[in-house]
């Protein structure tokens, strides 16, 4: 299990470098690091590149400035297009920010309010981060010039809901850890191209899902972990790929709660209070790759394993599971399993790993796979 690296913002060889140190997690749900996960999808695809060519080559859009008095916000860094204001105990998004800004770094400040004008001609606008400050009330027509805008960072602000009129360019939305206690039927109307929505840490309950709540999104991520959920919430989108609800109140997996979700890669559900998984529940999930049920109260492994052809993590750690069965994960015919387990965690059950038969896992890759360990009542 690998987790994201943080990404340091602090200057331009930094910058030309992230493309190279990026390193996606194999196992853990993403977690926000810093302002530079923002520019990940572009600098892969070399997008960072191309705005060094094209301010070396003259072939970016002209501006006329002042040769002696360049725009940019005082106390700000810009450069290649990437305006860096954080830190700065700004208390309103500042002024002067360059037109053909790309990356623009507000965090870390203390702005409480984002107004109508505060990105008025900033339509070149790829990302923003305004992560790690007090913002509670943002203006209906604050995003109404950003009209290339696919990346915001909302986390750590004091947010009450989601702020309406996002740009219909908007691919990633992380506002995690604010205070949004409902989401409207409607709030994501018009945002066909959103593929991640990080929205953990906030104290919204399963009544606070309005029905059509995601409506209209056809989403490959979405993390609502650190709340104050009670069960799987009803009509997520069905596009989901990974879907994140670890650090929650889940008491358990009823039947029907995973039905809708057939395209599921990756399932969090850590750190709950689940009991018991309905027999049946995980024959929803045909392309299921990771399970993750730590941090529980099984008593026993989840029955259907053996039929997810695809599965190939299952974290089940630290829980009440004081037995397991020779067919608990394998099929018993052979050619029925797809790929074969790459890991298997056990440990702190209170199961007797020399109790286990050793064909228990016999469609695991190698026996370093298997994690069985010390039980601590």
């Amino acid at each position: 299990v690998s987790s994201s690296k943080m990404l340091p913002h602090c200057s331009l060889w930094l910058v030309l470098c992230a493309a190279q140190l990026l390193s996606s997690s194999s196992a853990l749900p993403f977690e926000q690091r810093g302002f530079w996960d923002f520019a990940l999808d572009s600098l892969e695809n070399g997008g960072m590149m191309s705005m060094v060519r094209d301010q070396e080559e003259g072939s970016a859009t002209e501006e006329i400035l002042t040769p002696d008095v360049p725009m940019c916000p005082f106390g700000c860094h810009c450069q290649l297009r990437v305006v860096q204001c954080s830190d700065l105990g700004l208390t309103e998004v500042p002024r002067n920010i360059p037109p053909d800004t790309k990356f623009l770094d507000l965090q870390n400040n203390r702005i409480t309010e984002l107004k109508e004008n505060d990105f008025k001609g900033l339509t070149n606008l790829y990302a923003l981060s305004v992560r790690n400050n007090k913002i509670s009330k943002v203006h209906p027509k604050t995003f109404a010039p950003l009209k290339h805008m696919q990346k915001l960072y909302f986390s750590k602000n004091l947010l009450a809901s989601i702020p309406k009129n996002l740009p219909a360019s908007l691919v990633e939305l992380r506002i995690h850890e604010n205070r949004i206690k409902k989401v409207a039927a409607g709030t994501f109307s018009g945002l066909g191209n959103m593929h991640c929505i990080e929205m953990g840490a906030n104290p919204i309950q399963n009544s606070g899902f309005e029905p059509g709540a995601f409506k209209g999104l056809k989403l490959n991520y979405l993390r609502i972990s650190e709340a104050k959920l009670t069960g799987v919430p009803k009509d997520l989108p069905d596009s989901l790929h990974e879907l994140h609800l670890d650090h929650n109140q889940i008491q358990a997996v009823e039947l029907e709660d995973l039905s809708r979700y057939r395209n599921l890669h990756r399932l969090g559900l850590g750190f709950n209070h689940i009991r018991n998984i309905e027999n049946g529940s995980l024959s929803f999930l045909p392309m299921l790759r990771e399970l993750h049920l730590d941090n529980n109260r099984l008593t026993r492994v989840p029955q259907g394993l053996p039929n997810m052809k695809y599965l190939q993590v299952v974290y089940l750690h630290s829980n009440n599971i004081s037995q397991v069965g020779v067919d608990d994960f394998c099929p018993r015919g052979f050619g029925m399993k797809r790929t074969y387990y790459n890991g298997i965690s056990l440990f702190e059950n209170p199961v007797n790993y020399w109790e286990v038969q050793p064909a228990t896992f016999r469609c695991v890759n190698d026996r370093f796979a298997i994690q069985f360990g010390n039980y601590k009542k």
